[in-house]
């Protein structure tokens, strides 16, 4: 007979992150996406969550351990405050896996931001 425990599953928080907003160029926001994007860019608008946001999203395999990426000059509890905001602003996700929460910046979100941002063509 064996002592083997199974253990629950724990799902992934992936509906966290979602693209925000159309490109600035294809038409006016609406207050809701206003407001969604507001919330993203004032998120990374702090350098600790920036460089936080930096260290997830350029870590091998596109996700990152708390615990590697907690050296950014404040202490723990700051950077989970931090990390906080980012999963609030619906820039990264995270799962807990035993004692560790890992972080991801979905790049649907990478890619939303950068659209958010592009001109795209200009009428000649």
């Amino acid at each position: 007979m064996s002592n083997s425990k199974a253990l629950p599953l724990i799902e992934p928080d992936y509906d966290a992150a979602v693209p925000c907003c159309p490109p600035l160029t294809e038409r006016a926001f609406t207050a809701e996406e206003a407001e969604t994007a507001a919330r993203m860019f004032k998120a990374l608008g702090d350098p600790v969550r920036l460089r936080l946001f930096s260290a997830v999203a350029s870590h091998e395999g596109g996700e990152a351990c708390v615990c590697d990426i907690s050296d950014v000059g404040v202490s723990q509890p700051t950077v989970s405050h931090h990390l906080k905001k980012l999963r609030e602003a619906g820039l990264l996700t995270s799962e807990r896996r035993g004692t560790w929460v890992y972080y991801r910046v979905e790049p649907s979100v990478l890619a939303a931001m950068g659209r958010l941002l592009t001109l795209g063509p200009t009428a000649a």
